[in-house]
């Protein structure tokens, strides 16, 4: 063979082994980009690297979306100066709370029942005190603290026994969309 045959041959191979060279190389390269867990993918720029999640249904928007609310309520006590007494809970508006409890009050005979209470999203108690001390009422997150709250505020009175004579909750309702 002649020099200029082979040189022709020996660059043919050279075009022949560029493609190999740099599919060789290359999956260094990619696998660079792999450098996050399953679910997310990298960010940022050069020297500083980090990993996002991928969103979810491909809108961008990944966060849980709502599929309803809670309904906070409220409840009354009406009071007289009989000691009749009338409640409501669980109503939607303040409004409808104190005419449900005046109603009920008036329905024992009152003529004079107004509101003493009004509550929302919370606990009540009504706690009796001893020799004419009268009716102590408080509220609270949970029952429990509604007539903690109750019966200190009757012994503050000087009363020597305290009852509960009411508890109760509004209780909030999910409205789904």
């Amino acid at each position: 063979m002649s020099a200029a045959s082979l040189t022709k041959r020996a660059s043919g191979c050279v075009v022949r082994l560029l493609p190999l060279v740099i599919i060789v190389l290359t999956p260094s390269i990619v696998l660079a980009e792999g450098r996050c867990p399953p679910g997310q993918y990298p960010i940022g720029g050069e020297g500083v690297g980090g990993c996002a999640p991928i969103p979810a249904g491909g809108n961008g928007d990944a966060s849980p979306q709502p599929t309803g609310r809670w309904i906070k309520t409220w409840g009354a006590i009406a009071t007289s100066n009989s000691g009749d007494a009338g409640v409501s809970k669980d109503r939607l508006t303040k409004a409808e709370a104190v005419k449900e409890s005046v109603e009920r009050c008036a329905s024992w005979g009152a003529a004079d029942c107004k509101v003493s209470l009004t509550y929302r999203n919370q606990c009540v108690a009504s706690v009796s005190a001893d020799r004419g001390k009268g009716t102590k009422m408080n509220t609270g997150a949970t029952i429990e603290d509604a007539i903690e709250r109750a019966t200190q505020d009757c012994k503050k009175s000087g009363s020597r026994t305290c009852s509960v004579a009411y508890s109760a909750c509004t209780e909030p309702f999910f409205e789904k969309f």
